[in-house]
């Protein structure tokens, strides 16, 4: 007889005899145990699709992913403005490029991540904290790959800017940038993965909303793991779409001359 897992004791294994029951009749059945774990752990599609619409319908989706990509919208934007002017300047002037170096390549490999207690200290548990994240997480690849840009430039370009009288200035902004653009527009795509990436970390630990918060939220509070997988996938996507977008870019036709592989 299959007792099911509900109804299951040692009294009704031992039945109405009174021999004590056997010890494999001591062990309650477990597969309904262990595919309600799995289904915990390993959520169906429904269960996903059922997660998405509990966020919906509650009115917190477009809420945290607004907070997300508002985060990640100041720190990029702060990280673009401040390192493609360093990453000029250092390309253009050898000295300062060779003097800075160093320091570049020892505070690049340091993750992002690793400057959360430090940014939890500086500016508390908020978007300050995470916009800073974002803002170290972006600013080197930017500014390494304009930085090699400029170098790149090839020196008839410079010295036809010169021959038409172009200052210093003009000839970053008319001349070398341009010829730049479409290195810096690599790095720029790079910086905004990793921009995205870290968001999602800093989330976890910093703040009290946004996509990564949504994350360790469900998983913490009552192991909602379809939720987990939702947001999964809602960052999935969105990186995707942002990827998409910078990659357009690529195609304007005063850039595409860069790109070697261009069918």
């Amino acid at each position: 007889m299959v007792v099911s897992s509900r109804s299951w004791s040692p009294r009704s294994c031992a039945g109405t005899t009174n021999r004590p029951p056997s010890p494999t009749c001591l062990v309650p059945p477990r597969h309904g145990f262990r595919r309600q774990l799995q289904r915990q752990l390993f959520p169906l599609p429904i269960d996903v699709a059922r997660g998405l619409g509990e966020l919906l319908h509650k009115g917190l989706l477009w809420s945290y992913v607004g907070d997300s990509l508002l985060r990640v919208a100041a720190g990029y934007s702060l990280a673009v403005l401040c390192g493609i002017p360093a990453g000029l300047l250092l390309g253009w002037y050898p000295l300062a490029g060779t003097s800075a170096n160093p320091v570049i390549q020892m505070l690049r490999p340091i993750s992002p991540l690793a400057w959360i207690p430090l940014a939890i200290v500086w500016f508390g548990t908020g978007n300050l904290a995470a916009i800073f994240l974002i803002f170290l997480a972006a600013f080197f690849p930017i500014v390494v790959s304009a930085m090699n840009g400029v170098r790149d430039v090839p020196a008839m370009y410079r010295q036809a800017g010169e021959n038409f009288g172009l200052s210093t200035a003009g000839l970053l902004r008319r001349v070398v940038f341009p010829a730049a653009l479409p290195q810096v527009l690599v790095g720029l795509r790079i910086a905004l993965g990793v921009a995205w990436l870290v968001i999602v970390a800093a989330e976890m630990i910093a703040v009290t909303s946004g996509l990564g918060y949504l994350i360790i939220d469900a998983r913490n509070a009552g192991k909602r793991y379809d939720l987990v997988i939702a947001g999964m996938l809602i960052i999935g996507v969105i990186g995707l779409a942002l990827d998409l977008g910078i990659r357009r870019l690529e195609g304007v036709k005063s850039v595409r001359w860069g790109f070697r592989n261009e069918g």
